[in-house]
């Protein structure tokens, strides 16, 4: 079962070039199926779709999984048989058949204007805040996943051009264009960046860095964008992923087109786009006004 485990998540890391995160994922879902194979003592690879709709039942029904967590482990199950398939080591996949359960589909949050103006207005006073609020600025110039951002090394931006690289899932490579206000953020970041490592002598080359010099790590960002949200009384807690939320959602509201938005936020299907297309309240009520024959 190790052994099967291991190859699995080298199968993910190597062939599908996913990131460390989502194979650890997959690896802890994946075996938690393999724990429940042994505890009925069948072999995964002797599994039949009875078996997977039993599993299925289990996570729904016995342990009352979040619909959101079913779907997941089941897609993880579901990508496990492929990679059995490939290798030969079944002649069908008894995954071919189930059906994941349908995720109710959520309109994202975002922040309004006036509070991202407050974020990146915010008086920074130590270098620790300054690069909090780089990251705000850029985030949200540039629609990036948090993993793309700590990755994101100084060859990775360019301010002249005004573009910066980003490698997303599976390692794709995408230019994200960014404007020039952020650009002069990036470059008083910079500067602090320099002096405060001035006398260091080995300094990691990516763009954020913790107080050693080192890559700054996606804990420390939620705990510093967190922080910052409270002390620029914003209501709801800071999150990366907020941020790209925003980024997309003021983008159409301002006219940007959906697939140019895809490129932009590196989404594979246009239907994950899509989900950015709602219309604020505030939007509606407008319309509701202004073309209502009683408004």
């Amino acid at each position: 079962m190790n052994a099967l485990l291991e190859d699995f998540k080298n199968h993910l890391s190597f062939e599908r070039q996913l990131s460390p995160n989502t194979v650890a994922s997959y690896g802890a879902d994946v075996a938690a199926y393999l724990e429940y194979c042994e505890a009925n003592q069948i072999a995964p690879e002797h599994a039949q779709p009875a078996f997977l709709d039993q599993y299925n039942y289990q996570l729904r029904v016995v342990q009352r999984l979040e619909t959101s967590s079913v779907f997941r482990k089941m897609e993880a199950v579901k990508s496990f048989y492929k990679f059995l398939l490939i290798e030969q080591r079944i002649k069908e996949d008894p995954t071919r058949f189930l059906k994941s359960p349908r995720l109710p589909q959520t309109i994202p949050h975002q922040l309004s204007r006036e509070e991202m103006e407050r974020l990146l207005s915010y008086p920074a006073q130590t270098f620790e805040e300054l690069r909090t609020v780089t990251i705000v600025d850029l985030l949200y110039a540039a629609g990036l996943r948090v993993s793309e951002l700590i990755r994101l090394r100084l060859e990775h931006v360019n301010i002249q051009e005004r573009w910066v690289l980003a490698y997303g899932k599976g390692g794709k490579q995408r230019f994200v264009p960014i404007h020039k206000e952020v650009c002069r953020r990036l470059e008083q970041y910079l500067s602090a960046r320099e002096a405060k490592f001035a006398s260091k002598t080995q300094v990691d080359s990516e763009l954020f860095l913790n107080k050693n010099g080192r890559k700054i790590s996606r804990v420390s960002v939620w705990k510093d964008l967190a922080a910052l949200g409270r002390k620029a009384n914003i209501s709801q807690p800071l999150h990366p992923h907020l941020f790209r939320h925003t980024f997309a959602s003021h983008l159409l509201q301002g006219g940007a087109d959906l697939r140019s938005l895809q490129e932009m936020l590196g989404h594979a299907n246009l239907t994950t786009t899509q989900i950015y297309t709602h219309l604020d309240v505030s939007d509606l009520k407008e319309k509701h006004k202004k073309f209502h024959p009683h408004g």
